[in-house]
């Protein structure tokens, strides 16, 4: 005696149809900023946490993963081109980058020593070795925050709700970040989200690389460092041993030049024209152009 299927064929509703719905509306999850902003920090956190105290080179190699995984993200969640970290060009962003942050911590401090604020003497370490583990250490501190707050936050708000928004939530985020260090305070926050927050967020608005944010932050925390001086309340061997006089407005205090009040001024002048000649370039987008 034969017999009939009572299952009903090609409705569309079946379990394989069911689960192509489902990855497609967790593709679209994925592939939405805020998606890949979160993937991608992911990524790039565990690998900095996994590399950033490591010894000898660790934190260079974790630096280069880092990127890697950043290209990975951008090219197969995100779907979209990353040429804010594109290999052409990436060494003449990160030495002008270099070159600015550079100026902006050697200013800074002169500016504090001749109101007396600091005084510095040789600390008679290795040179060599000294400044290779500055190096190292801070080349991996760097890619890994820039990756992280101008490639996936940064630009990520950017779609959602412009520039303007993009920089001030994220300025405000780093300053957030940094309130765990010793010495930190309210105002450290506030002086950190000014000075780094914003100036490293125009930087990146006016020269949409990554490599160029990558050159100021290495730079600047490098040059504090070897002048003795703490990054962001966190004291490393440097060739210097500074002596810290007078008001913690004038020099930041325990937790380092970021707290003075001269940075934070230099920093304002330094991104306001960044600021201008990213919309002068077409750089600042609006909540109307980053919906499209």
């Amino acid at each position: 005696m034969g017999t009939t299927s009572a299952t009903p064929h090609g409705t569309g509703s079946g379990p394989d149809e069911d689960r192509d719905g489902r990855d497609g509306r967790l593709g679209r999850i994925a592939r939405s900023p805020l998606g890949w902003m979160l993937t991608g920090a992911a990524g790039v956190g565990l690998v900095s946490a996994v590399t950033a105290t490591g010894p000898g080179p660790v934190p260079v190699l974790g630096a280069v993963a880092a990127v890697a995984v950043y290209r990975s993200v951008m090219r197969r969640v995100a779907r979209r081109p990353a040429p804010e970290v594109a290999r052409r060009g990436a060494a003449r962003e990160a030495l002008l980058g270099g070159g600015t942050g550079l100026g902006f911590v050697l200013v800074s401090a002169l500016v504090i020593t001749a109101f007396g604020g600091y005084s510095f003497s040789w600390a008679g370490g290795g040179f060599v070795s000294v400044v290779t583990a500055a190096v190292v250490v801070q080349i991996g501190a760097a890619v890994t925050e820039e990756l992280l707050f101008r490639g996936l936050a940064l630009q990520a708000l950017e779609q959602l709700w412009g520039s303007r928004a993009a920089i001030v939530i994220t300025s405000l985020f780093f300053g957030v970040a940094h309130l765990g260090a010793q010495g930190a305070s309210a105002w450290s926050g506030l002086a950190i989200a000014v000075e780094a927050g914003v100036l490293l967020g125009a930087a990146f608005l006016w020269r949409r690389s990554i490599w160029f944010v990558v050159g100021l932050h290495f730079a600047w925390n490098t040059a504090e460092q070897l002048l003795g001086i703490p990054v962001s309340g966190h004291t490393s061997e440097g060739l210097f041993t500074v002596g810290v006089h007078g008001s913690a407005l004038l020099t930041g205090g325990g937790f380092g030049l970021e707290a003075s009040l001269v940075p934070v001024l230099i920093s304002v002048a330094l991104a306001v024209p960044m600021l201008v000649l990213a919309h002068r370039g077409g750089g600042i987008t609006t909540r109307r152009r980053a919906g499209h």
